[in-house]
This record gives C-alpha cells, sequence and structure tokens, in this order.
C-alpha cells in the first residue's frame, strides 16, 4: 500500500467486463470506503499502460477476440507481470483467469499464451457449454464461506502443481475438468469462473482482498445486511435448481 491510499486497479474494462464484472472493482472499492480506507481507482484501457504500483488488480470475462487481444496486450505491457513480481495482490475471472495461466485457446482456435502468473492451463472443452450457478467449498486455508456464483464459459482449465484449486464444488462445473475443482490460486494471485458478480454475492473475498494489501488479519465490520440477504436469495435458488 502506497503512503496516502490503496491502490485498485481495474485491468482492460474495454476489453474485460462483461458478465457484470465490473461489479467486482465497485465491490471492493466500497467496502475500503465504508472502512474509512483511502482507496485510489485507477481503469486501465488497454491503449494505456498497466501501472506496477498498484496495490490489487481485478480482472473481468470477455468475449473470445477481446481475451486475445487483451492477452497480447498484456504479455507486450509486462507490467501486470512486474506488479506481481512486486508482491501485488491479483484476482481473475473466467476471460482473465485463463490469461493468467501458461495457454489458452484462442477464437482462432489455436493456442495462445497466457501471462505465466498462476499454473493453470486452459483448452476448449468439446462438449456442452458450461453454464448456471455454481456453489463449492473455498479452499480452507483462505477461512472463507462458501462460494456462490454463475459460470458461462466453454474452457476447461487444468491446474499445474504450483497452484491450488479456489473451491471444491458441491455443484457446477467449474474448471470442466471433472475433479470438481473451481478456480485456483497461489500466493496473492487468484482466478476463478464466477460471475455474478462474484464479489457481489462473496464480499469476504473482496474483504480478504483488502486484508492482503493492508497485511492485517481483521478489518472493521461493516453492514452486511443487503449482501446477505443477496448472497441468500442466489444459495437457496441454486440449491433448488440442482436438486
Amino acid at each position: 500500500m502506497s503512503d496516502t491510499s490503496l491502490r485498485l486497479v481495474w485491468v482492460y474494462p474495454d476489453l474485460l467486463s462483461t458478465y457484470g464484472d465490473q461489479g467486482n472493482v465497485l465491490v471492493v472499492e466500497r467496502r475500503a470506503q465504508q472502512r474509512h480506507i483511502p482507496v485510489t481507482r485507477i481503469d486501465v484501457r488497454s491503449d494505456q499502460p498497466i501501472p506496477t504500483s498498484g496495490d490489487i488488480y481485478l480482472i473481468g470475462g470477455g468475449e473470445d477476440r477481446p481475451q486475445r487481444l487483451a492477452a497480447e496486450r498484456l504479455r507486450r505491457d509486462g507490467g501486470l507481470n512486474r506488479a506481481v513480481g512486486n508482491g501485488a495482490i491479483v484476482f481473475s475471472v473466467c476471460a482473465g483467469y485463463q490469461i493468467l495461466g501458461t495457454e489458452f485457446i484462442n477464437d482462432l482456435g489455436r493456442p495462445e499464451p497466457g501471462l505465466g502468473i498462476l499454473d493453470v492451463r486452459s483448452v476448449r472443452n468439446e462438449g456442452a457449454r458450461h453454464v448456471g450457478d455454481i456453489m463449492g467449498d473455498i479452499d480452507e486455508r483462505l477461512g472463507l464461506p462458501p462460494l456462490t456464483g454463475f459460470e458461462n464459459h466453454q474452457g476447461n482449465t487444468v491446474i499445474g502443481p504450483s497452484a491450488r484449486p479456489f473451491a471444491r464444488l458441491r455443484f457446477g462445473s467449474g474448471n470442466g475438468t471433472g475433479d470438481g475443482t473451481e478456480g485456483a490460486w497461489c500466493d496473492t494471485v487468484f482466478g476463478t469462473y464466477a460471475h455474478g458478480p462474484v464479489m457481489a454475492r462473496n464480499p469476504q473475498i473482496a474483504d480478504m482482498l483488502l486484508k492482503l494489501a493492508l497485511d492485517v488479519h481483521a478489518l472493521p465490520p461493516v453492514d452486511e445486511q443487503w449482501y446477505e440477504a443477496l448472497r441468500a436469495e442466489r444459495i437457496a435458488a441454486a440449491t433448488q435448481a440442482s436438486a
């Protein structure tokens, strides 16, 4: 964290901001403000350099061609890799999650290099698209309640030896590999297929990012009524639909 405020970076909103994922940056920003934590939000478009001095970087989902363009520009820029090397926190969703890995299949049907920040590799699922609500138990090391979200992707993602599953599913496809895993994480880098936006459904994830950035074990309490009402409603609806 800088001497004045927490630097929150929203990466490529012009390319990677489908399915309401911009809500993630709004929730993290709001939960910092509720606790009177000074926060500066930086929206970085794809024609701008990625700052390397951010504290938390958020990346959303996108269509196949914007995903390829985003990966190409992020590789050329190199700023996100340097930021992670400096200890920055990254939370990515869907296409953003795949981009953080070593490789994914682009809109031309060819392997596209990722950033190699997270030890995952994505291939195209040849079966039905993974669509619907998901719910799972987040890795107990992270100390978070169960994950709830909505997935909509054609990719299958294999986790390498240096990463861990973000969650183990109760229902849904998640990484699509049939092993019940959803997302991946290593140190301060996180990826998931969960939309929703996922921070609105799981505000404790936003709080986890804030705690990591501030290097604290706890945050002052905030009013959770709205978040808990949404979370309970979505969990109940998804559980009923999966029964």
